[in-house]
């Protein structure tokens, strides 16, 4: 006789679930009759109970249907429900530990009282205080009904008049303040509890959703004359504490400042489920989440080293540095991507990726653009392993490289267009969702090297539960053949976390620490190391020395990072160049940086100071087209005049104004400084 299959994770998880659900029922029911003396006890159980809840809430986040033994009908649905079913018991168990805390501490307090006024009659009174706990229970039972009810109303989309049960000041800039009483208009009510609101005189700004009621319900309390705790719910029932988010800004920005997509959305030009795309918002800060700020040397703490930089003298080189994330990321294909509307024009599609935590990017922004079939325009492809003259921004291949030890870290992708509105020429970037990939289990363990389909999510990846297009709602019921349907029309993104060969391992080794980029130019990043470990470790008079470095290449190659076709442009000269070279060449590794450097200067080093070159705009066609057409002319003069000196020193060229940037590298100016979070 066969023995019985063994239970998939999923059951294991539901089965949990159902004890964990049993365990907290009864829980309750013995809180409702408990005496005074035993509620303390009751708390620590509820507290233990709800630990056990969130490590299974955890475990099932975990959960991947591709680790079911045998296949399972429904999964995604019944990975919802019983998400449902462990947020609600955690919901139940956190009201019944702040009622049970609080009866604890009115119990105790008013037995104390009655002991010092009258010791003798304490055995007398015991009866009476029993039966006072009975209706007291009875009393929060209901209060707790009645929360649920005005939770439901106030969370109603169509309720937008509230009323301030508190004073609040406002955290930050985009913040609201306002006193008790105040009346405030909620314009949007966002899922992570800060809705943005607008009081008497016109001003906007978020406000937490704790402090408001219904304007109806405030008038009630004032009638019953009852007294109101203000608690923030986003804060596990804990005072509102200061955000200490460093990409706060950049969150405020996506959330508040969406007066334009709430009107494309209105007039159908975009989905529901469309934002400002926070990534962008990134870049468009500063440099600081630019692959040029982390291609820089980074120093120790102590700063007196190179925390990424070391020398290796029998070799004559730098030592490679293995990291915790090393991976090859293909993307592969966006599928059922909404199209927008026929009020804007789509000028570039394109995914945006870094690693993130949940809460912080820790790393810099990369950029690959898509193309599309008009044919088909809901499918959006890559170009993997881009060689020849295709530009690095379609290249579908990129490194992932990170040291941080956060067990939540994984790669980010963020789906976005850059847009022109047709009717009055506004230009912007909107992000089209977002998925999260997870690098390691719960056990800190990477994830299997294979190919992944990613669910989309709406909104910002500080937001939760917004669907991309609500119109398709990935929570419809209906049959399984529906169910099917449904999930074949949601959009996904496919990635493929390709496994690393001993020379791939080797070659990603020598790059920083921490940065992402594209495969098809990391051969020159390594050359700009190999220099740059040659000019700070080996060739410094001395390792005290903060003198200036005369070296163009290292002064400005990182510039090349946020200029795509410029780094094309010394990948074209560069292939061209070693296409001549003999074998023996090829293997004399001081021959090739010095050659490296050569056709640096004689290539893209000009063009950086050129006038005619116009400054780079992202998704601008005519922009584009002009820099290339100007980069093009440039490699092939240098090509026909064997290298750039005569184009340098004709009359009909003219350059910007001399600045010594351009020549003398300042390590100090430039390194990073240290970050313990990256």
């Amino acid at each position: 006789m066969s023995g019985r299959r063994a239970r998939g994770p999923l059951q294991r998880v539901q089965r949990r679930s159902r004890e964990l659900q049993a365990q907290v029922e009864a829980l309750r029911a013995e809180s409702a009759a408990a005496a005074p003396g035993q509620r303390k006890a009751l708390s620590q159980r509820c507290m233990q109970l709800k630990k056990l809840v969130d490590e299974n809430t955890n475990a099932l986040h975990d959960l991947k249907k591709a680790d079911e033994p045998a296949p399972v009908g429904n999964y995604n649905q019944r990975k919802e429900e019983e998400e449902k079913l462990l947020l609600k018991l955690s919901q139940q168990l956190q009201k019944l530990v702040i009622v049970l805390d609080q009866d604890n501490v009115t119990t105790n307090y008013a037995a104390d009282e009655e002991h010092q006024k009258n010791p003798q009659t304490e055995d007398e009174s015991g009866e009476e205080n029993e039966s006072e706990d009975e209706e007291s229970s009875e009393e929060e039972d209901s209060e707790e009904a009645d929360d649920d009810d005005e939770d439901k109303l106030l969370d109603d989309p169509n309720v937008k008049e509230c009323i301030a049960v508190g004073n609040f000041n406002a955290q930050q800039e985009g913040d609201l303040t306002f006193m008790k009483g105040e009346v405030l208009l909620i314009h949007d009510k966002k899922a992570d509890g800060w809705w943005v609101a607008e009081n008497s005189k016109g001003e906007r700004g978020l406000v937490p959703r704790t402090y408001l009621v219904h304007n109806e319900d405030k008038e009630n309390q004032e009638q019953s004359g009852e007294h109101i705790e203000v608690v923030d719910e986003t804060a596990d029932g804990t005072e509102i504490k200061k955000r200490t988010d460093s990409h706060w800004s950049a969150v405020r920005r996506a959330i508040t400042e969406n007066d334009t997509v709430e009107v494309l959305a209105t007039i159908g030009a975009v989905p529901a489920g469309f934002r400002l795309s926070t990534l962008f918002q990134l870049l468009e800060e500063g440099n600081q989440f630019r692959a040029s700020y982390f291609l820089q040397p980074e120093l120790t703490p102590s700063q007196l080293a190179f925390k990424d930089l070391v020398w290796n003298s029998e070799k004559n080189t730098i030592y490679p540095r293995p990291t915790r994330v090393s991976q090859i990321v293909t993307l592969c294909s966006c599928k059922m991507i909404p199209l927008p509307g026929v009020s804007i024009q789509v000028l570039s599609r394109h995914v945006r990726l870094c690693l993130f935590d949940g809460n912080r990017v820790l790393s810099n922004i990369h950029t690959v653009r898509a193309t599309w079939q008009p044919k088909n325009p809901q499918t959006w492809t890559f170009s993997p392993r881009v060689t020849g003259i295709l530009p690095s921004l379609l290249d579908g291949d990129c490194f992932v490289r990170s040291n941080s030890l956060y067990s939540d870290i994984g790669i980010l992708f963020e789906l976005g267009i850059t847009y022109i509105r047709n009717s009055t020429g506004e230009r912007g970037e909107l992000s089209c969702g977002w998925a999260f990939l997870k690098l390691f289990t719960s056990d800190g363990m990477p994830v299997p090297c294979k190919m992944y389909e990613l669910l989309l999510s709406g909104g910002t990846p500080y937001e939760r539960g917004v669907e991309v297009d609500p119109s398709i709602s990935r929570r419809a019921g209906g049959g399984v053949f529906h169910q099917f349907i449904t999930l074949k029309k949601q959009p996904v993104l496919v990635v493929k976390l390709r496994s690393l060969s001993a020379q791939s391992k080797d070659i990603l080794n020598l790059l920083p620490e921490t940065l992402i980029g594209s495969m098809c130019y990391i051969h020159l990043l390594i050359f700009y190391r190999q220099i740059l470990g040659d000019a700070l470790l080996k060739d410094r008079i001395s390792m005290q020395s903060t003198d200036l470095i005369c070296s163009p290449i290292l002064a400005t190659f990182p510039q090349l990072m946020d200029q795509p076709d410029l780094m094309d442009a010394l990948r074209s000269a560069w292939a061209d160049r070693e296409r001549t070279l003999k074998r023996s060449e090829k293997r004399d590794r001081e021959f090739l940086k010095s050659l490296f450097v050569l056709v640096y200067h004689d290539s893209v080093f000009p063009l950086l100071h050129s006038t005619f070159l116009p400054d780079y705009k992202w998704a601008e066609e005519e922009s584009e087209a002009s820099r290339w057409k100007v980069i093009a002319d440039f490699l092939k003069k240098s090509r026909e005049n064997d290298g750039a000196l005569q184009y340098l020193l004709s009359s009909e060229n003219t350059h910007k104004a001399f600045d010594i940037s351009e020549l003398a590298y300042d390590f100090l100016g430039e390194a990073r400084e240290n970050n313990p979070g990256v």
